[in-house]
């Protein structure tokens, strides 16, 4: 009995090698082209279709303006970004930790935007336009060269250039680093098949430099080496994970892959120390004593299974989604959980027959992690701006299971084009309205509030908008009811950021008792507020008392190094001192 079992093993096995040669000898499972290393005229005018559609979608956005979040941090507040391209800037650019992170390729490239464009944010928003049109080009390269199926290709960098998901990552000036990295990181997955076909260390080397810049552009790469595994799988083919042959086979085929993306790793982790230091540097990444083990597993598990629901359907898309202050609800838990499970079942058991599921779900779930949530920063329970690299996973799978589908129930190619075009046509007509919400920032705002009624940090935002445009009444009730709404746990904006933004608004209506009152309070809140010191020096010296000023400045600057505003403010305030009386 135990030679039966034994031979029958051996059978199992030889066929599952022998299912695995004819796969490999085919090379890919996708259908019957075989890649190619040069594109022909049909790859090129897809090419341009793609640019021209991309960009006419989001050709808007050089009419919008920054948005206060962050935009003024990067860009517009930013004097070193403001002075473009220099020596100092460049040095600055490899050295600072600013925004609580350490990308300096990103810093370079917001540096000569603003020496060609200014504060223009339209020409700011253009390059991100161009960027994200140039990754939905490589993406269709590197995919059609990979598999040779061009049209699903060209399918699904349509879906990645006119997903609404993506709208952030190119609409927001500041998140320059999502586009640029992901140009980096697509360059080295075109390199990465080069090198494949050829095994050649020059292109290797490629793709070691390809990955390099895109980490310093923005750490999510980290799980780059995980990507080129999948690859190797599928479509690459090189390993099979065929369940009769065992996990053994399985482990001694995938250490020499291990073993060749050692440098790879070494750079990952090297990014990983920077990016952790940073962060921690700049007070980003939240303690467990903040945000415990079980609610980060809580949200995490819930917030993949909304990523894959806004896939499906991109509606209501807010720039900030708090963290819930009563926790994930156990019913959202239990059915994330129970949908999760059974996705990943059923790739699991598809991973022989349709490998580019299970490729196309580990893409997915293994590129989220550096942003999912277990290893907390900020305050946002999730953001539209992490779907980008890993959405791209989702439409791999998405695309080549309905083409499956459609050969299985004979679908005619053309009844199978016009619901493309159609899905698309939605899809574009969705995005361009998104985009159009990233006007400003009070149409952001507003619109935002719309979705998440008690947002305090937009709240407050909106107000700081409001009252910089004169509309004071309309500001101070965005402030009052943000200083209503309960603190989350996180506590993002405090009580103390809202009434140093509301002192300065009194100050604006001429109330300078009042705006001295509350600009005391925040300090009292929070003696480190640098923008409340600012502030209240700067109605101290136009109340002619120059000398009570000084203080407050000399402790913004030693809080805040680079608020500018600052040292010119108590350069004037010792000029008024010296001046004879």
């Amino acid at each position: 009995m135990a030679k039966q079992t034994a031979h029958k093993k051996r059978q199992r096995k030889a066929s599952a090698q022998r299912q695995f040669r004819q796969q490999r000898g085919r090379r890919l499972v996708v259908g019957p082209a075989q890649p190619r290393t040069t594109f022909g005229r049909n790859e090129l005018f897809i090419a341009f279709g793609l640019v021209a559609v991309t960009l006419t979608v989001y050709a808007q956005v050089m009419s919008h303006q920054f948005i206060i979040l962050d935009d003024n941090r990067y860009i517009r507040e930013n004097p070193i970004v403001n002075e473009g391209l220099s020596l100092t800037g460049i040095a600055w650019a490899f050295t600072t930790f600013h925004a609580a992170n350490w990308h300096p390729l990103t810093w370079l490239s917001h540096m000569l935007d603003s020496q060609i464009f200014g504060l223009n944010a339209g020409g700011h928003l253009l390059v991100n336009a161009l960027i994200h049109a140039s990754n939905t080009v490589l993406l269709f390269l590197f995919l059609s060269r990979v598999t040779g199926a061009k049209w699903r290709s060209a399918i699904v960098a349509a879906l990645f250039a006119l997903h609404p998901l993506h709208v952030e990552s190119v609409a927001w000036a500041a998140e320059r680093k999502d586009t640029l990295s992901t140009f980096f990181g697509l360059l080295s997955l075109v390199a990465y098949a080069r090198y494949v076909e050829t095994t050649s260390w020059k292109h290797y080397a490629f793709v070691a430099v390809a990955l390099a810049l895109g980490l310093m552009a923005k750490p999510m790469l980290v799980t780059w080496p995980f990507v080129l595994l999948l690859l190797d799988y599928w479509p690459l083919r090189r390993y099979q994970w065929l369940p009769a042959t065992g996990t053994e086979g399985l482990i001694k085929a995938l250490v020499p892959l291990v073993r060749e993306k050692l440098p790879l790793f070494c750079l990952v982790v090297a990014s990983m120390v920077i990016t952790f230091i940073a962060q921690s540097h700049g007070g980003a990444v939240r303690t467990l004593v903040d945000v415990p083990v079980s609610l980060r597993l809580s949200n995490a598990i819930v917030s993949y299974a909304k990523y894959l629901f806004l896939t499906v359907w991109p509606s209501d898309l807010a720039v900030y989604y708090p963290f819930s202050r009563t926790g994930v609800p156990a019913w959202q838990l239990l059915c994330a959980i129970v949908l999760l499970t059974v996705i990943t079942t059923f790739a699991f058991r598809q991973a022989t027959e349709r490998s580019y599921l299970l490729m196309g779900w580990l893409w997915f779930v293994g590129t989220l992690v550096p942003v999912i949530g277990l290893l907390q920063v900020g305050g946002a329970a999730m953001a539209d701006r992490y779907h980008y690299v890993p959405s791209i996973g989702l439409f791999v799978a998405f695309v080549f299971g309905l083409s499956d589908l459609a050969g299985a129930f004979r679908i005619h190619r053309i009844a199978m084009g016009v619901l493309t075009v159609a899905a698309l046509s939605i899809l574009a007509c969705l995005t361009a309205v998104q985009i159009g919400r990233w006007l400003n920032s009070a149409t952001l705002f507003q619109y935002t509030l719309s979705l998440t009624p008690d947002n305090r940090m937009i709240e407050n935002n909106l107000g700081t908008i409001l009252g910089e445009s004169g509309r004071y009444d309309e500001a101070a009730a965005h402030f009052a009811k943000a200083l209503r709404i309960e603190p989350d746990f996180l506590e993002v904006i405090s009580d103390a950021d809202i009434r140093g933004n509301l002192g300065l608004l009194l100050a604006r209506q001429g109330k300078v008792a009042e705006a001295v009152e509350q600009l005391n309070e925040a300090l009292r809140l929070n003696p480190n507020n640098a923008d409340a010191h600012n502030n209240l020096g700067v109605i101290l010296l136009r109340s002619g008392k120059a000398e009570e000023s000084i203080p407050h400045f000399s402790a913004a600057i030693r809080l805040k190094p680079e608020l500018a505003v600052a040292r010119d403010n108590l350069k004037r305030a010792q000029s008024q001192i010296n001046m004879p009386r």
